[in-house]
């Protein structure tokens, strides 16, 4: 089957990256709140990733098109700056570890200048590599992988089948950070529901206190159709939290993990309120912000349910 181009799925920070596609879908789409869940892992052939480098270097040098290439390629390069380049799809670091170094290899040598190369990750994907292969990987400017973490609670991951414990993905982050590379996780408020409300949230602040990441990001459950976790809020066997909730568990992660230096927000559309600081140094600014809508309880004061989204 040809390769089949995916959507452009990418975190908020890349949005003036150049989206190079390495695979599509992901490989653990068993989520189950995820819209990855529908999908599966395709590989891209490593001469088709060459000549659409090869297109982007004649266009960013010459303004030259080259025939074959979709509209895409040339609607995101009227607008890069060649800077940096984000892998798709869901977990571009599954792609075989040779021919990654050879893409990256490529890439570099067509355009010496780029700053940084992104790619998500899942933790197994991680921990598949050693330190020094992703020390290499950083020698080829892979410079920050994002990777979601979703919850810190054992029971929480294995009912959406994350495929990683609390364990695992704490040995993943530290293999990163001992590579050099930047890491950016994601937790998402709500997944426990009401019944693990409580638990989800203290096990999310004990997860990122020990993974230490450069920067945390706070999602909110936005249960998507289709999706196992959709049907079991269907069938009543999952109940969601009130949006005031889930800022009683963004307050609670803000106040109890701890990191050395970490970006922290909320700014996702998922999200009801947003907030934004360096962990622990704006902690007690952040904590007044929440205080004071939590107290208020003013729906007013909330991102409306038409604007938000996964």
């Amino acid at each position: 089957m040809p390769f089949e181009r995916p959507e452009i799925i990418r975190p908020p920070s890349e949005h003036d990256a150049y989206y190079l596609p390495l695979t599509s879908g992901c490989s653990n789409n068993t989520c189950g709140f995820c819209a990855f869940s529908f999908t599966h892992l395709a590989i891209r052939d490593l001469e088709d990733v060459k000549q659409e480098i090869d297109a982007m270097s004649l266009y960013m040098n010459h303004r030259v098109g080259v025939q074959g290439q979709p509209d895409i390629v040339y609607l995101i390069l009227r607008r890069w700056d060649g800077r940096k380049v984000f892998l798709q799809d869901g977990d571009a670091l599954v792609y075989p570890y040779v021919k990654l170094v050879e893409a990256l290899q490529y890439l570099n040598g067509k355009f010496p200048n780029l700053e940084r190369i992104a790619s998500y990750a899942t933790p197994q994907d991680i921990l598949r590599r050693t330190v020094d292969e992703l020390r290499a990987l950083k020698d080829l400017k892979l410079g920050i992988l994002y990777m979601g973490v979703e919850s810190g609670d054992d029971e929480v991951l294995a009912r959406i089948k994350k495929g990683a414990t609390h364990e695992e993905m704490v040995e993943a982050a530290h293999k990163v950070k001992e590579a050099g590379i930047l890491l950016s996780v994601t937790v998402i408020l709500g997944l426990g529901g009401v019944k693990d409300s409580k638990r989800h949230a203290e096990k999310c602040a004990r997860i990122l206190a020990e993974m230490d990441p450069d920067y945390a990001g706070a999602l909110t459950l936005t249960l998507i159709p289709g999706t196992p976790l959709y049907h079991e809020w269907e069938k009543g066997e999952f109940e969601l939290i009130t949006p005031f909730d889930s800022l009683q568990e963004l307050r609670y992660i803000v106040e109890h993990a701890s990191f050395s230096n970490c970006f922290f927000s909320s700014m996702h559309a998922s999200n009801y309120f947003a907030i934004r600081g360096t962990l622990p140094a704006d902690k007690n600014k952040m904590l007044r912000q929440l205080d004071t809508i939590l107290a208020s309880k003013d729906p007013a004061l909330l991102r409306p349910e038409f604007l938000r989204g996964m």
